[in-house]
């Protein structure tokens, strides 16, 4: 299984800066030593004309230049440097490798991204472009090179942060051809929403049971309204019991029951799985890694059975 990384980029930010990055390399060392099945592959940048299927040339310019405001460079959360805008873009590299690699593999990775607060023109909440909505579109693109006669290719979003995926939600509002599903805290950040096609809002303190039986409610939804041809999953490690920003309670059982959901939901349908880490701030960043690897655990598991199942 290939999993994409862009962590060979290191983004220098303040000391006490509250963004964990370096949970990125620890999951990248876990992996190598637990899970050496998982080829760990270094993520080309997203070219400017990858970006521009998403993000408007105004902001995409702006950010690679520095010029942004600094009221919007605030909102991103990170100080502007090269470093920054190569890493943003390795991110968006690496989810569009990763959806190639899905298409004939079945699943593949990006040992990060999950970007998912970032609009056509802004960033925000520690994300600069928008790596799902760029590898959705990157996807249509290629289908479409491929048959050109052919409808749109159809995309599902299963977005599963403890954050509302406010950026995806806007960049595909009016878009048919991409699904947007959100199961988030509801009295999380952002704390002005942007609805998407299915937003499922729980309360601080959602625990195992409830948030599994949501879960199946909405995957149930989306099969009835929409048919895909390629799922993102974003696997937020936020929603964890240990998460000091998540605000839900679910414990490494809940989260791993809620990976192998998505998993089977997809292999049920033959769906190829483009798997991002999304978000993740345990009190112990041990915690949060650990979330990761069961993740990558099911999402191996995954793989597995679709190299099986194509013999």
């Amino acid at each position: 299984m290939q999993g994409f990384y862009s962590t060979r980029v290191t983004l220098p930010l303040p000391e006490g800066h509250r963004f964990p990055i370096e949970k990125y390399e620890r999951l990248r060392t876990r992996l190598a030593a637990e899970l050496p099945a998982l080829q760990q592959v270094p993520a080309n940048p997203a070219s400017e004309d990858m970006l521009a299927l998403v993000h408007s040339a105004h902001y995409i310019g702006a950010v690679s230049r520095g010029t942004l405001t600094p009221a919007a460079q605030r909102e991103i959360g990170f100080p502007w440097s090269e470093a920054m805008v190569d890493r943003a873009r390795r991110s968006v590299g690496a989810t569009v490798a990763a959806v190639r690699a899905a298409l004939t593999d079945g699943v593949a990775a990006n040992l990060a991204g999950g970007t998912h607060h970032a609009s056509a023109d802004r960033g925000g909440g520690f994300c600069v472009f928008n790596d799902v909505a760029v590898a959705a579109r990157v996807f249509q693109a290629d289908a479409r090179r491929r048959q050109p006669s052919a409808p749109t290719a159809r995309v599902a979003v299963i977005d599963l942060d403890v954050h509302q995926g406010n950026g995806t939600a806007s960049i595909f509002a009016d878009d048919a051809c991409v699904f947007t599903l959100s199961v988030h805290g509801d009295k999380n950040f952002p704390f002005r929403k942007v609805a998407g096609d299915l937003d499922v809002g729980l309360p601080d303190g959602t625990g195992d049971a409830d948030y599994l039986r949501a879960l199946d409610e909405a995957l149930a939804q989306l099969a009835e309204r929409f048919d895909p041809q390629l799922v993102l999953y974003l696997a937020g490690a936020d929603a964890h019991e240990g998460d000091r920003l998540g605000r839900l309670k679910l414990t490494d059982r809940g989260m791993q029951a809620r990976d192998e959901r998505v998993f089977d939901w997809a292999w049920r349908r033959r769906l190829p799985v483009a798997l991002c880490m999304g978000g993740g701030y345990g009190h112990d960043l041990a915690t949060t890694v650990q979330v990761q690897m069961h993740t990558f655990g099911v999402a191996l598991a995954a793989w597995r059975r679709w190299q099986n199942g194509a013999r």
